[in-house]
């Protein structure tokens, strides 16, 4: 047995519906403005015919279970919801074609990218990196995994609510980049495993919250996901 000078970090997971298994989890993926509306409202419009999709990272450690409460970050005055639809991969797969992109799904999830604005502007008007404005603690928020094996979800209501107002609302099928598309071309970069997450980017009307805010989202035919704003630490 290997021994170590601290105890390692737990393994990350998420419940499955309708199974006492959890999904372990890989890694963190994320697309950058893949809906219209949203990268204009970013100030960045994405011409699809001359662009490819962009994607950054976050540490599985930030992952959280959805009805959790999460402390309003540091160093912030600027704390924003991102609503978005989760891709749970199941199956490896590199330099994956377009036709058979499917085959590595193993299920969705309801997800909430929750980000400090203002540390991302800065760091996007500097040509420096997202970090500190996305690698937030406890700021990947997810739903449990719903098993759907090989589905291609491609319509559906997407929307979220900030103590019961609505702030996003949008449909799926409104991606610039689609699911399929998403996979193949992470893909190319990337050996996919099975564990591995992508939030595939989240519809206009992004907003700030503040310490008791609640925010519920869902995604039809998928689930919700729920998140309440705690104090400062």
């Amino acid at each position: 047995m290997t021994a170590y000078i601290f105890p390692p970090p737990a393994v990350q997971s998420l419940p499955i519906r309708g199974k006492t298994e959890r999904f372990p989890i890989n890694r963190l993926f994320f697309v950058g403005r893949n809906y219209h509306a949203h990268a204009i409202e970013m100030g960045k419009p994405v011409d699809k015919s001359v662009e490819r999709p962009f994607y950054f990272t976050k540490s599985r450690d930030t992952l959280l279970d959805s009805d959790s409460t999460t402390p309003y970050p540091p160093e912030t005055q600027n704390f924003h919801f991102e609503m978005e639809m989760v891709v749970a991969i199941g199956k490896a797969g590199f330099r994956v074609g377009l036709d058979s992109a499917h085959e590595l799904i193993y299920g969705y999830a309801a997800g909430l990218d929750m980000t400090r604005r203002d540390l991302q502007l800065v760091a996007r008007d500097k040509g420096r990196p997202w970090d500190l404005g996305k690698d937030v603690e406890q700021s990947s928020v997810c739903s449990e995994i719903v098993p759907m094996q090989g589905q291609i979800i491609d319509q559906g209501t997407i929307a979220l609510e900030v103590n019961g107002q609505t702030q996003q609302s949008s449909n799926v099928d409104k991606l610039i980049w689609s699911v399929r598309e998403i996979i193949a071309d992470l893909s190319l970069f990337y050996h996919l495993q099975p564990g591995d997450l992508i939030y595939t980017g989240t519809p206009e009307g992004v907003g700030a919250v503040k310490t008791g805010d609640v925010i519920t989202g869902h995604v039809q035919g998928i689930g919700a996901v729920t998140l309440t704003i705690g104090a400062a630490e």
